[in-house]
């Protein structure tokens, strides 16, 4: 069972190739929507909040601010709708995920960025 999963996996799933990223970075993703006939392509930039599990569940949160209210988004890394993803800033945090950001408001909500 687990040989047909792995076959089923490397044959019809695409592989796509995004630069590595980590929670407190942030990145602009870009991904297609349809809307009836006509597709077209959005982009959603905020702060990765968490990457979450392996191979072809993998997922990873962002959150943005629209206003004044915090908008999350959870995108799965093998959505065929995803197209590209850049990296706007590294940001220096010490946990791999940062639900505290949640709460945090003013300057308090600032990431400082990583030394190079």
């Amino acid at each position: 069972m687990a040989d047909l999963m792995k076959f089923v996996k490397d044959e019809f799933v695409a592989k796509k190739d995004f630069p590595v990223f980590a929670a407190g970075d942030t990145i602009t993703v870009y991904y297609e929507i349809r809307e009836g006939e006509k597709t077209r392509t959005q982009f959603f930039k905020g702060v990765v909040i968490q990457r979450r599990g392996s191979g072809n569940t993998e997922t990873f949160t962002i959150r943005k601010m629209s206003g004044a209210v915090g908008v999350e988004r959870i995108f799965p890394v093998n959505l065929p709708a995803l197209q590209k993803v850049e990296i706007n800033k590294k940001g220096a945090v010490r946990r791999a995920r940062i639900f505290y950001f949640r709460e945090l408001t003013g300057k308090k909500a600032k990431i400082r960025d990583k030394r190079r």
